[in-house]
């Protein structure tokens, strides 16, 4: 019967393609928005129209003040220019540049209503030229759909593309009064739509702003009028509209090129990522291949999980063997007591009125015997598993006090007589007191116990070149056997089970130390002493864990 717990519904999830084509996706229209709006609407839609009417009106500017030349001759005529030239002109001194200047963002000045009446007739000269160049702008306006005025140097309009303003004045508009100073000016005006004449393949109308530009009309340093030219540049959906082959083409190899690209990039992580899918259940089937890291993982993120999911697989595997490992052990060292209580309290239950007092008492014995035994056992156990367990803080300890207080309490409760080495004034190392007094306690009392009544222990403190600080324990006792060196730190393993020894305090102090950076060694035998010698290599102070 199935589990209510089981795993949870899988619900839909897109797939690393798609999430790649999305992406993709989103970029290249973000991308072909934001160059359609710059370039379409900034450059084309504003400057565009602005340069086509500096170009025009330049023309006209001088197609005018030649006509009128004419006329004029070596006359004072118009007024006096007191506005400079605001581009840079360049060595050449013909040159007079007209730059654009307009910008989408600026603020539109009102529409440009209907002028009032001059009420001083035009100049009669500037009429008369006006009058000649009429044509000329008509079919001028009838190509470029520009709407062209020509005003004197009072600002009343003199010729035109249309007759509808002819005697009308322009002097109180601030790009025709700049240009009355000799000032080109450009500006941006906002223009009433006119809804019923807006086709999309229209080059204007249905705009909300027109361009108008003010061009003076110079000779020497005098103005003799300006030209004024404005017309509606076209909205960005008519200028995608006649841009739309160019765009579409330029959008397919766009698309075609994030497409190969998302499809590369979802081929090259794709592969690793069904690798690490792979491992996962490799690692939860136990299979050998989970515990390898992938071969060819692309990018150093998926090497990186690899090895840590390979890493956490080994770490999990050896974790497993020592729980089955420290079970069976802790097991079989429970059993044996347990039995013998067992067997003598059945003993004792069937036989206590046949047996002597002697033997009552023996019986009683063994079985507090094998009690006391048992609740050594435990807090051994509770001692390794907070040992296993202990979380480092930054902690330091002076050696030189503690190893003195190790030797008074070794002579005060008789256990073996300990000889101190010189220890370096001040020396600390990155442990806390009561963990190495334990270690060093724990090794002391086992040359005492292994050693023998007339055993001898000395401590001495060496400094390695790494930094790191020794404290050697060697005794005088019989050593260890070769073929005991190998399991002297596997829990359980004691040669004193008889006198109480429960084989796990060395674990025990390795553990306390693996949590603070330090470890436990066991030094090699030194002829003629074949005593046994271990060292606790603690870092300095200085290197403590944060």
């Amino acid at each position: 019967m199935a589990s209510a717990t089981g795993s949870p519904s899988r619900r839909p999830r897109p797939r690393l393609w798609m999430v790649f084509a999305t992406v993709g996706l989103a970029g290249f229209v973000l991308t072909l928005g934001g160059l359609a709006f710059v370039r379409v609407y900034d450059n084309q839609l504003i400057r565009q129209t602005e340069m086509e009417l500096l170009t025009q009106g330049a023309v006209i500017t001088e197609v005018y003040r030649a006509m009128l030349a004419e006329q004029v001759g070596s006359r004072d005529y118009g007024k006096p220019r007191t506005a400079k030239w605001p581009f840079p002109i360049p060595d050449d001194q013909r040159l007079r540049p007209i730059l654009p200047s307009l910008r989408a963002s600026d603020e539109p000045l009102p529409s440009d209503d209907t002028p009032p009446r001059s009420l001083v007739p035009g100049e009669p000269l500037a009429l008369d030229v006006g009058q000649r160049l009429r044509p000329v702008l008509e079919n001028v306006r009838a190509a470029t759909l520009a709407g062209i005025r020509v005003v004197d140097a009072g600002g009343v309009v003199v010729s035109g593309s249309g007759m509808d303003l002819m005697g009308a004045s322009l002097a109180n508009r601030p790009e025709v009064k700049q240009a009355l100073h000799g000032l080109p000016t450009s500006v941006l005006r906002r223009r009433h739509s006119e809804p019923e004449d807006t086709p999309l393949a229209s080059l204007s109308r249905d705009t909300g702003i027109r361009v108008s530009v003010a061009l003076p009309v110079i000779q020497g340093e005098r103005v003799w009028g300006a030209v004024v030219l404005a017309r509606t540049p076209m909205t960005f959906t008519k200028a995608l509209y006649s841009d739309r082959w160019n765009l579409t083409a330029t959008g397919l190899v766009l698309l075609s090129a994030l497409a190969l690209m998302s499809l590369a990039a979802a081929t090259l992580l794709g592969r690793p990522v069904r690798a690490l899918v792979r491992q996962t259940r490799a690692i939860a089937a136990s299979a050998p291949e989970g515990f390898e890291p992938m071969a060819r993982p692309v990018v150093a993120e998926l090497a990186e999980l690899s090895e840590s999911l390979a890493g956490m697989a080994s770490a999990l595997r050896d974790r497993n063997q020592y729980i089955r490992s420290f079970a069976a052990n802790v097991s079989h060292e429970f059993k044996t007591p347990l039995a013998s209580i067992q067997g003598a309290v059945e003993l004792l239950r069937d036989s206590a009125d046949a047996m002597t007092p002697e033997q009552r008492s023996r019986f009683l014995s063994n079985v507090d015997a094998d009690a006391k035994r048992l609740t050594r056992l435990v807090q051994r156990l509770l001692e390794l598993a907070r040992a296993d367990s202990m979380t480092a803080t930054p902690a330091s300890v002076e050696l030189g006090p503690l190893l003195k207080a190790l030797v008074a309490r070794s002579d005060a409760a008789g256990l073996a007589k300990v000889d101190l080495g010189p220890v370096p004034e001040g020396l600390t190392v990155a442990l806390p007191a009561e963990v190495m007094d334990d270690v060093l306690w724990q090794l002391i009392t086992n040359a005492g116990q292994h050693g023998g009544a007339d055993v001898q222990v000395s401590l001495s403190v060496e400094t390695s070149s790494t930094g790191a600080t020794h404290v050697v324990v060697r005794d005088t006792g019989p050593g260890i056997s070769e073929a005991n060196r190998a399991r002297i730190f596997d829990a359980f393993f004691t040669t004193a089970r008889a006198r109480g020894g429960t084989g796990l305090g060395l674990t025990i102090s390795q553990s306390m130390l693996r949590a603070f950076g330090a470890s436990l060694e066991l030094r090699p035998a030194q002829p003629p002493n074949p005593g046994a010698a271990f060292a606790v290599a603690a870092p300095p102070a200085s290197t403590q864990r944060k």
